[in-house]
């Protein structure tokens, strides 16, 4: 890396990682809208089931913890530029797949393509970690929440997108369900590009280097030094069990409403501009109050805003159970409170493992347990088709949101345990 690059001041180089971050994430978010949009829609389709419909998102998850550790394990040993490009250079590999999956009318390369497609969704979040890197503790939520905001411009024009994208796939001779999958490849890409180009420094490694020079002084003047009380190893293990355990429920929670919305609206007469709309709401409500939520989460605290994503599911729950089937605007609502409590939820969540990482493990940790989204992503995903075949979705949005109260005894004994 450059010397005159290195050498900037940490605030300046934090600006400069967010900047990339930013754009990187804009389109990610575009990448993100296909899978989410029309992937359950694609998987009725193709398989004529709409039980098995929840199965595609299931296999995208799925193939997430498989990028989220291999995404962690490159970061941890070059850094994120390169770990974060990779994944979303997989994500649009895997929306080329879909396509031609979808040409050929095989199944069998439709859900390959699908896990693969799940790289993008876990690079999206990993790269949450690298806007924390340079940040000190008491802005690090917030810097976490810049780099989710991002996403909401892609994520938001991304399912708007999908009567267009559907009128160009028609024209170059492919299903119209795949038009998305066009637009997802192409922003993955771009993603990749930006991160590769102009990630740097790289904030992982310049992080290490400047915590190996505190450390060094500290050895050097003892005196003077004044470092903070770091954590202990149990205390380290219970913030990473605690933090993974929000991040589990609120993404399960969220993934299974998710996932059956769109169907749920199209068995009741919805078009695909009703569906994308809502869930662009969706998208829009996950990420864009992130700033609020990282400011929330330094100001009042990691647990007490991991209790509220709890609550503010379980009225999203509540309300998608009663949306009268006819109306989007209720759906809009009901997915517009699922995002809110998602992204209070990961914020967080976020914050808590960070706290309790040492930089020496930081990314290998985080991919781990990332790993723990995907498997509830894919558990939710999965579940979700089964449980509205045989339920219905009242019972789904409803049950949720009851699940999602766990995390409120968890946060109260580890408050207790301070």
């Amino acid at each position: 890396m450059p010397a005159q690059v290195e050498d900037l001041p940490r605030s300046q180089a934090q600006r400069r990682v967010l900047i990339v971050l930013i754009a990187a994430q804009v389109f990610s978010g575009a990448g993100l809208a296909a899978g989410v949009t029309v992937g359950a829609l694609l998987a009725q389709d193709m398989l004529g089931s709409t039980s098995l419909a929840g199965l595609l998102g299931a296999l995208s998850t799925a193939g997430s913890a498989l990028a989220a550790v291999a995404v962690g394990r490159i970061s941890q040993a070059r850094g994120r530029r390169p770990g974060l490009a990779a994944g979303y250079l997989a994500g649009a590999i895997g929306s080329t797949g879909v396509i031609a999956a979808a040409v050929a009318g095989s199944s069998v390369l439709l859900f390959a393509a699908m896990f693969v497609y799940g790289a993008g969704a876990a690079t999206n979040l990993l790269a949450r970690y690298a806007g924390a890197d340079l940040a000190a503790p008491e802005y690090r939520a917030r810097a976490v929440s810049t780099v989710l905001v991002a996403t909401t411009l892609g994520g938001v024009v991304g399912p708007n997108l999908a009567a267009p994208a559907g009128d160009v796939a028609h024209t170059l001779g492919i299903p119209r369900l795949t038009g998305l999958f066009l637009l997802s490849g192409a922003a993955y890409a771009l993603a990749a590009l930006v991160l590769a180009v102009w990630l740097r420094p790289d904030p992982l490694l310049l992080a290490r280097t400047l915590e190996a020079a505190r450390a060094a002084a500290a050895v050097a003047r003892p005196d003077e030094a004044g470092g903070r009380v770091r954590p202990t190893a149990g205390r380290r293990r219970a913030g990473v069990l605690m933090g993974a355990l929000v991040m589990v429920v609120t993404q399960l929670v969220m993934v299974a409403i998710m996932t059956m919305t769109p169907v749920h609206m199209h068995d009741h007469g919805h078009g695909a501009a009703a569906s994308g709309l809502v869930i662009s709401i969706h998208i829009g409500a996950m990420y864009l109050p992130a700033p609020l939520s990282g400011w929330l989460v330094d100001r009042y605290g990691r647990l007490t805003v991991a209790a509220a994503a709890a609550l503010v599911l379980l009225v999203a729950g509540i309300v998608a159970a009663n949306a009268p089937v006819g109306s989007a605007a209720v759906f809009a609502v009901a997915l517009a409170l699922l995002g809110v409590g998602w992204s209070l939820g990961l914020v967080s969540s976020t914050a808590i493992i960070t706290d309790a990482v040492p930089l020496a493990t930081r990314a290998r940790t985080q991919g781990l347990v990332d790993v723990s989204i995907a498997i509830a992503g894919a558990t939710g995903g999965m579940a979700s088709g089964l449980v509205v075949a045989g339920a219905g979705y009242p019972v789904l949005a409803v049950g949720g949101g009851i699940l999602a109260l766990a995390i409120v005894p968890t946060v109260v004994v580890a408050a207790r345990s301070r």
